[in-house]
């Protein structure tokens, strides 16, 4: 710029000629007749061939891409493949791999096998549509890293968001997160978007209908909102771009570095934290944050229903010989006599098992297969009549492993065979663990260590322990008796009784 500019004051003021300013600035006249055309130099072009070593290929690559025309979308050769190919295929190729990068990338743009598609821009009133997702991503829970289902809900108008993160993507945790944003949003959208998930469709029709499950169904018209689906295909991802676009933000800001919590709950509370502190950020070309949006939003949601939907998956299995009931592929413990029904009703988080209107068990819900959860509290009652059982047993082994068998009752059930002898000590122990059931896992743990420090292993010892703050009273308070003190009289005294008494030892 500030050439042409010499070149062109020189012109004018100057040589006067073209060939005495190209003399005295030593450039080619070309540049001098183009500054004293244009004031602004004309940009520089640039060679477009493909590189000197790489033209023999070029008919190679070309059949390559060719062949991608009526080939699946997810089955096309990438830049990296053909080079590949081609090197494997020929001997004497020696053309770097960014060589063909650029002619593959130019060639597929102008054969439409890339290239994004337009879309036209939406404006969304006040509470009218949030659009739903699941992502997947990594925490590490308790120091492992653990492969996480993320619920996603954004609301399109505000811009607000709300994430949990599950075990396993199930109907329950579907649901589940949908009451969890509606609270987090104070209402309900009117309408919903969500990808073609078997969650909520279980056959895809013509058009725009769908068969949706009963229980989506239901949830639906509980909850007096209208459901959306995108048409079928990753090539129609664009129509919930909103949410795909919150998932990427989210991910990039709050799920990198890879997040530490003790358990789910932890992280799911730090997840809850990070939409809060999301709501401070403006969306650009929007006056106001998303905080300010979400409030506004607000009064224009659909109320929230008084009470909310059962989400939980209700089957009646048969207590087995072993005290246990096969829920899905699990078998968990109740303390209910084999042969018996049970209602299980299963969560996103657990499995509670009822009987006679009563819940009898809760269990935190397994996502394996063919496992084992047992509860020791569930067998004290068989335990009992088979103390020898108890050593061995699995749901001792869980206990163990799950941390609930602190070391203090291996001593005292130790001291307590010494004392009672193996069979006895044993009953002794089990009527220690049923105190636990009664007053609490913590107390009794609390009350073992005490009796043990004092130098006991004595069940009521343990027992006394555990109630002795309910034993303590507040000591009461005096009370004005006010005219009652008239009839105060003094304390007998017995001194003249004892003088009586001396006298008659005398007179002995």
């Amino acid at each position: 710029m500030e050439l042409f500019e010499n070149i062109r004051r020189e012109y004018e003021f100057g040589a006067g000629t073209i060939a005495g300013v190209a003399r005295k600035l030593g450039v080619h006249r070309r540049m001098v007749r183009d500054a004293i055309r244009n004031a602004l130099p004309m940009g520089r072009k640039k060679p477009d061939r493909p590189h000197w070593k790489l033209k023999p290929f070029i008919p190679l690559i070309e059949s390559m891409l060719e062949e991608d025309r009526n080939a699946p979308r997810k089955q096309r050769h990438t830049a990296h493949r053909i080079w590949r190919r081609i090197r494997e295929d020929v001997a004497s190729f020696d053309v770097s791999e960014r060589s063909v990068r650029k002619y593959v990338r130019k060639r597929k743009l102008a054969l439409g096998l890339i290239g994004r598609e337009t879309c036209v821009p939406q404006s969304y009133p006040w509470g009218s549509e949030a659009q739903v997702d699941w992502y997947e991503a990594y925490a590490d829970l308790a120091g492992e890293r653990t492969c996480l289902q993320v619920f996603e809900m954004r609301s399109m108008a505000g811009g607000g968001s709300f994430h949990r993160a599950y075990p396993r993507a199930t109907q329950q945790a579907f649901l589940e997160g949908h009451e969890l944003a509606f609270a987090r949003f104070g209402g309900v959208f009117r309408r919903l978007r969500y990808d073609n998930l078997k969650l909520a469709v279980k056959k895809i029709l013509r058009g725009y209908r769908r068969e949706e499950t009963a229980r989506f169904i239901a949830f639906r018209s509980h909850w007096r909102f209208e459901a959306v689906f995108c048409n079928p295909g990753e090539d129609h991802a664009h129509e919930k771009g909103g949410i795909e676009g919150e998932g990427g933000y989210f991910r990039r800001n709050h799920w990198v570095p890879v997040p530490q919590a003790r358990d789910l709950e932890d992280l799911n509370e730090q997840l809850l934290a990070a939409c809060y502190e999301d709501e401070q950020r403006k969306i650009a070309g929007r006056e106001l944050t998303v905080g300010q949006a979400v409030l506004a939003e607000k009064e224009h949601l659909i109320p929230l229903a008084e009470e909310g939907f059962d989400l939980a998956e209700v089957s009646f299995p048969r207590v087995d010989g072993m005290g246990r009931v096969k829920v899905r592929t699990n078998f968990y413990s109740v303390p209910v006599r084999a042969g018996l029904e049970v209602q299980a009703k299963v969560y996103a988080s657990h499995v509670e098992l009822w009987h006679e209107g009563q819940c009898v068990a809760r269990h935190e819900r397994c996502y394996s297969r063919f496992q084992e959860i047992l509860d020791l509290e569930h067998y004290l009652e068989p335990l009992e009549r088979k103390p020898g059982a108890l050593a061995g047993s699995k749901p001792l082994e869980q206990w163990r492993q799950k941390g609930r068998w602190p070391v203090s009752f291996d001593r005292i059930w130790e001291e307590l065979m010494i004392r009672n002898g193996r069979q006895h000590g044993t009953r002794r122990m089990i009527e220690l663990l049923r105190l636990g059931k009664t007053h609490g896992h913590e107390k009794l743990r609390e009350a073992v260590e005490s009796a043990l420090e004092l130098g006991s292993c004595d069940v009521a010892t343990v027992q006394y322990l555990i109630t002795a703050r309910q034993l303590d009273r507040a000591a009461a308070e005096p009370l004005d008796v006010g005219p009652l003190r008239c009839y105060e009289r003094p304390l007998p005294v017995m001194t003249d009784y004892d003088l009586l008494l001396r006298a008659g030892e005398v007179r002995l």
